[in-house]
């Protein structure tokens, strides 16, 4: 897959899913900046990188804060001199049903999710067309078609779909291709920290019936990170078991 020598931003890539997007993309050559709002994760992830002989930085960032964005980017094209990849990782969970659901996880869902990676397209945008060439992959879920309890998360995710249809046509043209990975239950930290028997129950409707892994994840990230699937943009590939097919 084509991404070494190339320069990836992945928010959230302290841990998760996160960062097994990072230690593979790093794994096939690119140079990665390991953004994590928790320092000590993200240059944990930096670390085993350039241990293993990558390259990556490690920097701390609230993504719902458009100053913070702009300073990473300033940052990574300081200490790498470009951006070719941006993946948009990084969420948040509040689950309730809307009855009982306060008005700050609503906020905190959707400011997480969905205005910060918009912060983030708009951050590295400019330089990718500038350049002629951008691959931007915005992590979703299966859960944007909707789940009970999730009306801030499958909202937030579902905003996803639309602000990553709306780029894909803004900027095709530039050479920038901008596609949705979908995951559905992976074995990662957020999904183990639900009840034992929630987990059962969303494997057990599953046509695969076992947990996704991250390194599903993070393939299906490299797919579109190439030069060769440059003629795909607006796409969702999901990563969830076939789940969404039922």
């Amino acid at each position: 897959m084509g991404v070494n020598k190339k320069t990836a931003i992945i928010t959230g890539a302290g841990s998760g899913i996160g960062a097994g997007i990072a230690l593979k993309l790093a794994k096939k050559g690119a140079d990665v900046v390991v953004l994590d709002i928790n320092r000590p994760g993200a240059e944990k992830i930096a670390k085993e990188i350039n241990d293993t002989g990558g390259k990556a930085i490690a920097v701390q960032a609230d993504i719902t804060s458009w100053p913070e964005v702009n300073a990473v980017v300033e940052e990574t094209i300081r200490v790498f001199g470009t951006i070719d990849i941006l993946v948009n990782n990084a969420g948040a969970l509040k689950d309730s049903s809307i009855l009982k659901m306060a008005e700050q996880d609503w906020d905190l869902v959707i400011d997480t999710c969905l205005k910060g990676s918009w912060h983030c397209c708009k951050a590295v945008l400019g330089h990718m067309r500038s350049q002629n060439f951008g691959r931007v992959i915005n992590i979703t879920s299966r859960a944007w078609l909707g789940n009970p309890g999730q009306s801030n998360y499958s909202s937030a995710k579902a905003g996803i779909v639309g602000l990553t249809r709306s780029l894909a046509l803004e900027f095709a043209s530039y050479g920038i291709t901008v596609n949705i990975v979908a995951p559905g239950f992976i074995e990662a930290p957020m999904a183990r920290r639900l009840p034992l028997e929630t987990q059962q129950k969303v494997i057990n409707a599953q046509p695969i019936k076992r947990p996704g892994r991250v390194e599903d994840v993070a393939n299906a990230v490299l797919f579109f990170c190439d030069d060769e699937t440059s003629y795909i943009t607006g796409q969702i590939l999901y990563v969830d078991g076939g789940r969404h097919v039922i």
